[in-house]
């Protein structure tokens, strides 16, 4: 009887590390949900950009999932006018390529030269900013951009 108990226990304990680990990898959006957000955010421009824009803004659970989100900036004078990350709205207005991270890198610029190159091409922009609801403590984030129309449009996932 005892050996049963054991084995019970047993198999509790380890579906309790499946799940606390399978938790720990849903914290976080992927490279390849960054890809696939970004590639329906760009569909989403070319369709109705104005109402993309809200979307993006207002934060559209097609737009906003854990700490991945869209944000987009206009290619010719680089302002801001989107941004999906609620405690980044500040950004908007704000010319992209002014943007440094905590290290003083110009994130901003290589944002908007990656934005600069031809419709359907991904650049990766690299540099450290802080994760939605987090405490502001910037970590590292690798940014996927690409140009839409007349804006830059990116989505980050969080190394």
């Amino acid at each position: 009887m005892g050996r049963i108990y054991l084995m019970a226990g047993s198999a509790a304990i380890s579906m309790f590390a499946l799940a606390a680990t399978a938790h720990v990898q849903q914290a976080g959006g992927t490279a390849d949900e960054a890809r696939a957000m970004l590639a329906k955010a760009v569909v989403a421009v070319k369709t109705d950009k104005v109402k993309a824009l809200e979307m993006f803004n207002k934060g559209d659970s097609e737009f906003l999932d854990r700490d991945l989100y869209v944000f987009c900036n206009n290619i010719g004078d680089g302002a801001v006018v989107a941004m999906g990350n609620p405690n980044a709205k500040k950004l908007i207005g704000m010319d992209v390529r002014t943007l440094k991270d905590s290290t003083g890198k110009p994130f901003g610029q290589e944002l908007y030269s990656g934005e600069q190159a031809p419709e359907g091409q991904v650049a990766e922009v690299s540099y450290m900013f802080p994760r939605p609801g987090s405490d502001k403590t910037p970590v590292q984030k690798v940014a996927l951009v690409e140009k839409a129309g007349d804006l830059g449009c990116g989505v980050g996932y969080y190394k």
